[in-house]
C-alpha cells in the first residue's frame, strides 16, 4: 500500500475545481474511472429509487458478527436514513441531509467491552448507496480531499482524531479485489471519556454505485493491531454482501 503522512477524512460530493488538493482527488477518482468493475453486476438487481436502496442496505451493512465475537451493539444503534456525515469547514464534523445523488444512506454503531483492564473499542459501520457508479467514486475523491485539507478533526461527544496516516489501494493493487477503490486511515484519537491518545482506523471502499466505511477508536489496552483487524472484516464482510446481492447470476 502507497501509504503517505496526511490527516483524516471522510464525506461525499464533488471537489471544488479550483482546489488543489481537490484536483489531485479528481485526478484519483478519473484514474479509478478507468477500471474496470470488479463485480460483474446483474442491471436488474441494481438499486435505482431510495426504497430498492434501503432494502439493498439492510442485507448488506454490518450487524455485530460481521466484525467478530465479543461485538454488541451500541445505543443509539442506527443513525436515520436522513442523515449525511459532513466536515464543516472548520474541521468538524456534524450532521446534515444527504447529497441529491444519494439515494439512501445508514449508519451503524457498535462495541467491544471492556474486559480484563482493556477499554471498550468504539465501532461503526456505514452503507451508502449513490444513484450512480461516478457518484460514488466522487464521494471518495472528496474523501481524500479532506485527509489532505484537515490535519485535525473534532468528532463527536468531545472527541477527536489527528496524527494520521493515510494510503489508497485500488482495485487489482498490492492483491485488493474486493473493491474497485479502497482508502484507510491509522492515527490517534482522544476522548473526554475514554481519555488517549488511542488507536484510531478508518477504512472506505467503493464498488459500482455503492460506497461502505468501518471505524474503529481504541481504548486504553486495545492495539493498533486489533482495532484495525476488526475494522477490515466489518468492511470486507459488506463488500462480500454486496457482491452477493447484485451480481449476475450463472
Amino acid at each position: 500500500m502507497l501509504l503517505a503522512a496526511c490527516s483524516s477524512g471522510g464525506g461525499g460530493g464533488a471537489p471544488s475545481a479550483g482546489n488543489p488538493d481537490a484536483s489531485a482527488a479528481a485526478g484519483m477518482s478519473a484514474d479509478t474511472a478507468s477500471r474496470a468493475p470488479v463485480i460483474e453486476a446483474d442491471p436488474a438487481r441494481l438499486p435505482k429509487d431510495r426504497t430498492a436502496a434501503l432494502d439493498l442496505i439492510g442485507t448488506v451493512i454490518a450487524d455485530p458478527e460481521s466484525f467478530g465475537p465479543g461485538v454488541v451493539k451500541r445505543s443509539p444503534y442506527e443513525s436515520g436514513p436522513a442523515t449525511w456525515p459532513v466536515l464543516g469547514a472548520d474541521c468538524v464534523w456534524h450532521q446534515e441531509k444527504p447529497a441529491s445523488n444519494v439515494l439512501a444512506t445508514l449508519s451503524r454503531s457498535f462495541e467491544v467491552p471492556a474486559a480484563q483492564g482493556k477499554g471498550p473499542v468504539r465501532l461503526s459501520a456505514v452503507v451508502t448507496v449513490h444513484r450512480t457508479r461516478e457518484d460514488a467514486r466522487w464521494e471518495m475523491a472528496e474523501s481524500l480531499e479532506e485527509t489532505m485539507r484537515c490535519p485535525t478533526q473534532q468528532l463527536q461527544d468531545g472527541e477527536q482524531i489527528g496524527s494520521m496516516v493515510s494510503g489508497v489501494l485500488l482495485g487489482g493493487e498490492g492483491g485488493q479485489a474486493t473493491a474497485e477503490d479502497m482508502l484507510t486511515e491509522a492515527g490517534k484519537f482522544t476522548s473526554t471519556e475514554l481519555g488517549g491518545p488511542h488507536a484510531y482506523d478508518w477504512q472506505q471502499a467503493q464498488s459500482l454505485q455503492f460506497t461502505v466505511a468501518a471505524t474503529g477508536k481504541g481504548a486504553e489496552g486495545r492495539t493498533e493491531d486489533e482495532v484495525s483487524d476488526l475494522v477490515l472484516q466489518g468492511l470486507t464482510t459488506m463488500l462480500v454482501r454486496i457482491k452477493s446481492a447484485v451480481e449476475k447470476q450463472s
